[in-house]
């Protein structure tokens, strides 16, 4: 199997893949699924995911589609760079191999300024024409026209919040603070038309190239707000040279007044996910986030 069958005939990598028939090398690639690198008769080489079966839990439905339809539909943005994919099955999903590098400031600014391409085509509406996952879990992308906090609230806070309290992660006192910033979300200022976003973009989603560029990959994309992928990209240590990916950024697309009081308010979203998923572990970056995005509310609000 070359490129050139594979692009013809995507079906078949998975018998070619039972037999054998192509070297497969296991690589790094998060927590969900199971990563390798293929390599292809012509020597190219593809990356490759598939659902590990865990205690016969069979791979969602759509999950691999959502996917592949999220990184097509960032990449016809035509700014960020988005690896291309090749295969889209129900049990897998193969995209073109990125050959990793090492992250530099000029690819950080210039990553900066391409977000904010990315951000600035747009969504026609908050959600996405497809049926979401974030992580393993489903992600709720009814078409909604906005406004943009009250659909926050109810599509990415309460959700993930009801699942962690159901999975006991969350204590009364987490569960308190959370319902209570949605109860004020109009205090929070900051709404804006939707924003083609990848959603779920911690640093670990960024792929640093050997061409000194930028990938996004594992998205759970959707119409929301630009402020949600900037302030994931602070999370867990931070992106590397965040500080020269905002200065592209800002410099492309300025963000609207209050936009730093409302990074923590942005960052629950995925803290709640985490709770939902990994459980009590983060029960205190969920506590931590809503406290401190209370604690902005005013001020964002007076900035505006």
């Amino acid at each position: 199997m070359d490129l050139a069958y594979l692009r013809a005939h995507p079906e078949h990598l998975p018998t070619f893949l039972t037999h054998q028939r192509i070297r497969e090398t296991p690589v790094s690639g998060g927590d969900i699924c199971a990563t390798s690198r293929l390599t292809l008769d012509d020597g190219h080489s593809v990356f490759a995911k598939t659902w590990p079966e865990r205690a016969g839990r069979p791979v969602p439905d759509g999950f691999f589609a959502a996917e592949a339809a999220g990184l097509r539909w960032l990449r016809d943005a035509g700014t960020v760079a988005v690896p291309e994919v090749l295969v889209a099955l129900p049990e897998l999903l193969a995209l073109d191999w990125v050959e990793p590098g090492e992250p530099s400031p000029a690819a950080a600014e210039r990553f900066g300024r391409e977000l904010a391409g990315l951000h600035r085509a747009g969504a026609p509406a908050f959600g996405a024409e497809w049926a979401g996952f974030i992580g393993a879990l489903p992600q709720d992308n009814t078409p909604d026209p906005g406004p943009w906090s009250a659909w926050f609230v109810r599509r990415r806070i309460l959700p993930y919040l009801r699942m962690s309290v159901d999975g006991g992660a969350l204590t009364a006192a987490e569960t308190g603070v959370v319902e209570e910033l949605a109860d004020r979300i109009g205090e929070f200022g900051g709404d804006e038309p939707p924003a083609r976003i990848h959603g779920d973009l911690w640093p670990g989603n960024l792929l640093w190239g050997a061409d000194d560029r930028v990938r996004l990959i594992d998205p759970a994309a959707h119409g929301g707000h630009r402020e949600t992928d900037l302030a994931q990209l602070a999370l867990f240590g931070g992106a590397p040279h965040l500080d020269r990916i905002m200065a592209g950024y800002q410099e492309t697309w300025p963000l609207a007044d209050g936009w730093r009081e409302r990074v923590p308010l942005h960052q629950l979203h995925l803290m709640l996910v985490h709770t939902a998923l990994f459980g009590a572990a983060y029960r205190d970056a969920v506590g931590s986030a809503a406290r401190a995005a209370l604690r902005g509310a005013g001020r964002a609000t007076v900035d505006r």
